[in-house]
């Protein structure tokens, strides 16, 4: 049911009707082209019936849909509209026939069903031989897209050895009628406590469809208490460590963190949880929350709404792609108030901006020293609404700083550009010298060819009046006709300094008067450690082809959970005038763990001070409003639970040698220290 099953059949259709369009386009002349879109016809197939996330981004698909790319267009707006769509689904018990339930949620505007297998029969046996309905009631395709099957609620892990063996009987005569009835499909069982190994085993031996497994947000035995004058403190102390979180936390590293195995977060109206708590969850696989029918009120106009303490955290989960689950009682009349409120409320915190395709996907950073960038590229970091004009501020700022009034119509200020693009640099500084009144000379150095070209048009037909002078050079090996009063540059990463702006804006010093302004004059990267179940599973898909876990990837960080806060790791100061100039680094950096967790990785951040006061940033804490040309880093560990009130050590490598550039990381705590990534830069590094 993630990435919603009620439009899944169709969804499929319309791919392999687009791909079978392809092949047919492409034809005889590209027969090896033919046979690859094949492949990914049916992988794609394969990867939606199972749910998994498509990493458009890879190497491969790349290559082979740049020879195609009116299909990789719609590849990537298919996957985005498949995103931004939420299934809301009917959860009922008690229910005695299947087609009806269905029928009734979709005249509700439900578009997925749960309900119990056994619909409204538990057999007493696990091999009772009255059928509780036959297969044919349903065709294959809706027991596929339209019914989450609710396991019988049996203990598996009971302490009582009776118990325990017929439970495993009752449920794995579930197991096999649900894999009868779905290839596809989803299950949904019930968390009892945190015991759970043989129902882990079932899971694992499972193949077919997904694991919903439903887990309380807090515990219920809390509740309990509120009712109780002879409670003692011991007992409500050991009603609070029992967390559901660990009992699913034990469930998924039974599981190995397999991607069939997704949570469901049932919410209850007894015990609203901490902001700490619903964090911590949004850094899981979330596959839905359950809302019981008893957390909505009824408003003024006698209309179910609820309260606004709900909607804030139903939000939160929205904003995570969590879909949603109504469970109501088979007498509710209420039934299509509830979705309806529950499709405004989605609609009111899903994020629908154009980026968010690439949420929690993977990708490598960018190396623009040693690769050149494609148009494509260039457009992307254009249209930032945001950077270029802080850019101009400073630009403003500096020519202001530097040139007094009276001299504003005599006294000409040499800007030097490292690395023009397109052009959107140039033409902040040209903005800045009009709205500052004063004269500018321009240089543009740009080592990438085909960018010249582009520039070399705008000098032609927009900047024919303008005092700019380009130079297709590396600026490492540039010499000036003369020397710069303000050096401008944008090569900066998500790291900071992993696009090797050190080493760029060094070997650029000799360009800048001893008394020359660098724009930006300082970066400083962040680091913090970050719960995110889904980023953990997307770099286990890249094990078999590289080693993933020795790399640092760019990506949109959606479901993650902050550990603690970031904190400042690496700082690089330009102009840097300093005899011997060393750019490795090396810091350990410390973090308090706020609640039981499991530590994935480590994201990466920066901010860069422009000039003066003039501030960029992606740190969590201070990040500039509405600025994306920079997705966060995410550094894979291995997981690891971590418990609360725990202190963790990780620290940082920036090394060098003749050639390269990398990062090693790893968590150093007593009483060994973990995996040391990425030695020697074996996997992750940036050329020189």
């Amino acid at each position: 049911m993630n990435n919603h099953n009620y439009i899944l059949l169709k969804a499929r259709k319309l791919l392999l009707i687009v791909l079978n369009r392809e092949n047919t386009k492409i034809g005889e002349r590209h027969k090896k082209l033919s046979t690859t879109l094949a492949r990914m016809r049916d992988s794609l197939a394969i990867a939606l019936r199972s749910h998994q996330s498509l990493h458009l981004n890879s190497r491969r698909t790349r290559s082979h849909c740049r020879r195609s790319p009116h299909f990789l267009g719609f590849l990537k707006r298919w996957c985005a509209d498949l995103k931004m769509n939420y299934y809301v689904c009917l959860h009922q018990e008690g229910v005695s026939s299947i087609p009806k339930l269905i029928e009734k949620a979709f005249a509700n505007n439900y578009n997925v069903v749960a309900t119990s297998i056994n619909a409204n029969m538990l057999p007493f046996e696990p091999n009772e031989s009255d059928p509780t309905y036959p297969a044919t009631i349903l065709s294959g395709g809706d027991w596929n897209s339209k019914v989450i099957f609710t396991m019988s609620d049996v203990d598996v892990d009971s302490p009582n050895a009776k118990l325990r063996q017929h439970a495993k009987e009752v449920f794995m005569r579930d197991v096999a009628w649900a894999e009868h009835l779905q290839n596809v499909g989803s299950v949904m069982v019930r968390l009892r406590g945190p015991q759970n190994e043989n129902l882990a085993s079932i899971v694992r031996a499972k193949t077919k469809g997904n694991w919903f497994i439903q887990v309380p947000i807090t515990n219920p035995e809390l509740a309990t208490f509120e009712h109780r004058k002879d409670a003692t403190a011991e007992e409500l102390a050991e009603a609070e460590s029992n967390d559901p979180w660990n009992w699913w936390n034990n469930l998924r590293m039974a599981t190995k963190h397999s991607t069939k195995v997704k949570v469901v977060v049932e919410l209850n109206d007894s015990d609203r949880p901490s902001k700490e708590t619903v964090r911590r969850w949004l850094g899981e696989s979330i596959e839905a929350i359950i809302i019981p029918s008893s957390l909505f009120v009824r408003n003024r106009s006698n209309y179910c709404v609820l309260k606004k303490e709900w909607q804030v955290i139903i939000g939160h989960f929205i904003s995570v792609r969590a879909n949603i689950i109504i469970s109501t009682n088979p007498n509710d009349k209420a039934l299509s108030q509830y979705a309806d409120y529950l499709k405004k409320l989605i609609n009111e915190n899903c994020d629908t901006h154009v980026l968010n395709s690439y949420e929690n996907m993977l990708e490598i950073p960018l190396q623009p020293l040693c690769e050149n960038l494609d148009t494509y590229t260039y457009e992307v970091f254009e249209t930032d609404p945001v950077k270029y004009k802080l850019y101009q501020d400073a630009v403003q700022a500096a020519l202001l700083d530097r040139v007094s009034e009276a001299e504003a119509k005599s006294k000409l200020t040499v800007v030097m550009l490292l690395g023009g693009g397109r052009g959107p640099l140039a033409r902040a500084v040209f903005n800045a010298a009009e709205l500052s009144k004063r004269k500018v000379r321009l240089y543009i150095i740009e080592k990438n060819p085909n960018a010249i070209r582009t520039l070399s048009n705008m000098v032609k037909t927009l900047w024919a009046n303008k005092d700019v002078h380009i130079f297709s050079k590396d600026m490492r090996d540039f010499s000036p006709p003369e020397l710069a009063d303000i050096m401008v540059s944008e090569l900066l990463g998500s790291f900071g300094d992993n696009e090797l702006s050190p080493e760029c804006l060094d070997g650029a010093l000799k360009l800048l008067k001893p008394d020359g302004i660098s724009i930006p004059y300082k970066s400083t990267s962040y680091i913090n450690p970050l719960m995110s179940a889904v980023l953990h599973q997307n770099v286990c898909q890249l094990l078999p082809t590289v080693p993933a876990f020795d790399y640092g990837y760019v990506s949109l960080l959606k479901n993650i959970y902050h550990i603690d806060e970031p904190q400042a790791l690496f700082e690089f100061i330009h102009p840097n005038r300093a005899e011997s100039i060393d750019n490795t680094r090396c810091k350990t950096v410390s973090f308090t763990v706020k609640k039981d967790c499991v530590l994935h990785g480590i994201g990466g951040y920066f901010d860069t001070h422009l000039y003066k006061d003039i501030c960029l940033s992606i740190n969590p804490l201070t990040h500039t409003a509405g600025m994306f040309s920079w997705f966060p880093m995410f550094f894979p560990t291995r997981p690891r639970t971590l418990r609360e009130g725990q202190t963790i050590s990780i620290k940082f490598w920036r090394c060098v040698d003749a050639t390269k550039v990398w990062y090693e990381w790893q968590v150093v705590n007593s009483p060994e220290d973990w995996e040391l990534h990425n030695t020697c830069g074996t996997g992750y590094n940036m050329r020189l």
